[in-house]
């Protein structure tokens, strides 16, 4: 149906029936078969005939859409394109209503915050981003990011900081993988895909600092007898004699040891696998709790506390300790030693037990399955013949 005379304001209300009815200037109101009602203008653009949508009634009224419809002609008549300029407008809107890229890594980090071992993890993130990415990213919509920014971000840095490089873009990707999954978004352009743009990089992998096994006596013995903080000279000799991560050793807390067992339950929020950890403990390793005992305040849960009793120790204590010692190694390079001595000095039989005692995945993941023994037994004689020879006697 097509009704040929204006409309008015009362007959705009009381239509019904579905159909177009005309107004003039192109404009006339659709009535759909679900009855809703909205305004449509027909006018010529570039010698092509084509409908422009200017809202649904009763939120635009016939004197609005008249109105609009007007100024669309005047607009046509001085050259101008109504349509492009609606779809303008309307991205400008959705930029100001886009979070930026700061913005959005802030919430990524504080989503995945819980799942990370420590803080220092979502600090590095931070860091890396603000430093190389937010420069060229930070205030710029989420929405509105290209490949180009991102190759802005990568170039000055990808074969100069390989390392740093890849970590970078791999945290961009990660963050606008989110915006991906919130809808903002259909693409990723920090994917991999970018790196075929770039120059191959030549990177060299380097190891933790750690001193061969044969040392690690020699510097144990020059730790207990330095004028560190006793708390500070167990933590670190307790390290050694458990193969443990720093922040494992330096979070310790008396909860965690089975003194009849004499094992050591590490909890898996405190493990980088995130899975709980049971660390056979030597003689030597008791008689090390056992000092710490006798130094141990009643109200404190940490095993190891700082020199106030109050708060753990910090994780560069370790390491300012061996840099004033001059021992050429950092705290994670005597896990590395460990095992070192157990390839060379225990063999074989014992590697399995070498990778459980470092709390490393052995195997495959079907393998992991099934294979649900610790090998306490053959870690504790581990355990114990590595005790006994950092210590400087004959093996267990």
């Amino acid at each position: 149906m097509r009704q040929l005379q204006r409309l008015t304001a009362a007959k705009v209300r009381t239509l019904s029936e579905p159909g177009q009815y005309s107004d003039g200037n192109g404009l006339t109101l659709r009535v759909e078969t679900a009855g809703s009602r909205h305004w449509v203008q027909r006018v010529t653009l570039h010698g092509k005939r084509r409908n422009i949508g200017l809202g649904s009634f009763p939120s635009v009224s016939l004197a609005n859409a008249r109105e609009m419809a007007a100024a669309n002609l005047l607009a046509i008549k001085q050259g101008k394109d109504p349509l492009e300029d609606k779809r303008q407008a309307s991205e400008e809107l959705k930029r100001s209503k886009m979070a930026t890229f700061s913005e959005v890594t802030r919430q990524v980090i504080d989503l995945n915050r819980p799942s990370w071992s420590n803080a220092k993890h979502a600090a590095q993130w931070e860091s890396t981003l603000a430093t190389y990415a937010f420069p060229v990213l930070g205030q710029k919509a989420v929405n509105e990011i290209t490949p180009s920014d991102i190759l802005s971000v990568l170039r000055p840095i990808w074969t100069t900081k390989a390392e740093t490089a890849s970590r970078v873009r791999q945290r961009m990707e990660t963050v606008l993988d989110w915006t991906v999954a919130q809808g903002w978004r259909s693409d990723n352009p920090a994917g991999r895909a970018i790196t075929r743009v770039l120059p191959k990089q030549t990177r060299r992998v380097t190891h933790h600092p750690a001193l061969p096994y044969s040392e690690v006596p020699d510097a144990l013995t020059r730790i207990r007898e330095s004028s560190a903080d006793q708390s500070t000279r167990l933590a670190f000799e307790f390290l050694v004699l458990t193969a443990a991560r720093s922040r494992e050793a330096r979070l310790a807390r008396w909860t965690e040891v089975d003194w009849e067992q004499k094992v050591w339950k590490v909890p898996a929020e405190r493990m980088k696998a995130r899975r709980e950890h049971k660390a056979p403990l030597s003689l030597q390793a008791m008689e090390v709790l056992a000092d710490a005992r006798q130094l141990s305040s009643e109200t404190s849960e940490l095993i190891f506390p700082s020199f106030n009793k109050a708060r753990p120790l910090s994780d560069m204590t370790f390491t300012t300790l061996l840099r004033r010692l001059e021992i050429p190694a950092v705290p994670h390079g005597f896990r590395s030693s460990f095992r070192d001595w157990c390839s060379e000095e225990m063999g074989e039989t014992y590697e399995i037990a070498a990778e459980m005692a470092l709390a490393h995945n052995v195997g495959n993941a079907t393998r992991r399955a099934y294979a649900r023994t610790e090998l306490l037994g053959p870690r504790r004689v581990l355990m114990e013949a590595w005790a006994s020879y950092v210590v400087g006697n004959e093996p267990a």
